[in-house]
């Protein structure tokens, strides 16, 4: 006669709540994927002069600022009352931060068929570039919108008067400028300099030159129209986010890591088992702004071409 054994299948189980190795892969995926975010965004705003992001509430309006007024004359007699000067600064709210949500999935098909790094981990990397587009598109709009505007004949004097009309701007609301940051399309900068070599760097999806043609960074980019020209002063751009990290979406079940010393972005991983998928969701409220829209100038070379700066 056999003896039948029964087995508590419990015992075999995992323990509740236990770390394995999926669980360690996880979270380090998420991790890297919001610090290198981070990192990116830093370097770039490192170059901008934007020591730091301003925390705002979700849905907040964002405003940019005019500055008006006259120093009154310092020759006063002995005596006599010092005139007042006065100054005021109107705000204009001219967009609203928000967080936004992002989704991305790749099935358990691409997966065993081009492997995990390919469908997983190289997806992961288009996703946060195109989040980084979104970012760098909505400044690029934003910037476009600057009040100083001229045109000048050549691409030399374009970027030349961009620069001037920002110092010249920052002096008359006594401000002074840091230094000068200006956007030059990508055509335009390459038929300026035709075989001159320069040496080019990249961050967050951003190309830029250090200290070139007076400009303290020009940036290049194909955003900008052929014979357009965009400056500001470096200490005129600031950023601001919307925490993803707040607990109360913890508390609501909605956990998503972000990186601890910026909290610029959450990110979460898992499974969709219903599908058969693996999920990625981004959530983002990031803005890169300009204090002073009057502080921006967007220049227009009349031909077009960048021409010869002759």
């Amino acid at each position: 006669m056999h003896n039948k054994r029964k087995f508590d299948l419990q015992l075999f189980a995992a323990l509740q709540g236990q770390t394995g190795t999926a669980q360690i892969t996880t979270n380090a995926r998420e991790i890297d994927f919001v610090t290198s975010f981070s990192k990116n965004l830093e370097a770039l705003t490192d170059i901008m002069g934007i020591s730091r992001f301003v925390k705002k509430a979700n849905g907040t309006a964002l405003n940019t600022k005019t500055a008006t007024g006259t120093l009154e004359s310092g020759a006063v007699a002995e005596g006599d009352e010092i005139p007042l000067s006065q100054f005021k600064v109107e705000e204009k709210p001219i967009d609203t931060i928000t967080l936004e949500k992002y989704r991305k999935g790749v099935t358990a098909e691409a997966i065993a068929e081009h492997g995990y790094d390919v469908a997983v981990a190289m997806t992961d990397e288009e996703f946060k570039t195109e989040l980084q587009d979104i970012v760098l598109n909505r400044f690029y709009d934003f910037m476009k919108t600057g009040t100083l505007k001229s045109t000048e004949s050549t691409f030399q004097m374009g970027v030349a008067m961009s620069i001037g009309r920002v110092k010249d701007k920052f002096k008359k609301i006594h401000r002074t400028a840091t230094g000068v940051a200006v956007w030059v399309n990508t055509l335009d900068l390459y038929k300026y300099i035709g075989a001159t070599p320069i040496t080019i760097q990249t961050a967050f999806g951003m190309d830029y030159v250090e200290n070139f043609m007076g400009a303290d960074v020009m940036f290049i980019s194909s955003e900008l129209e052929e014979g357009q020209i965009i400056a500001t002063p470096i200490n005129n751009m600031i950023g601001y986010f919307v925490d993803p990290g707040d607990s109360e979406f913890a508390q609501a079940g909605l956990a998503y890591t972000t990186d601890p010393e910026t909290g610029l972005i959450g990110f979460h991983t898992e499974g969709n088992y219903s599908r058969a998928l693996s999920e990625s969701y981004a959530l983002m409220g990031l803005r890169l702004f300009a204090e002073y829209q009057d502080a921006i100038a967007v220049i227009t070379v009349s031909a077009g071409t960048g021409g010869s700066g002759e």
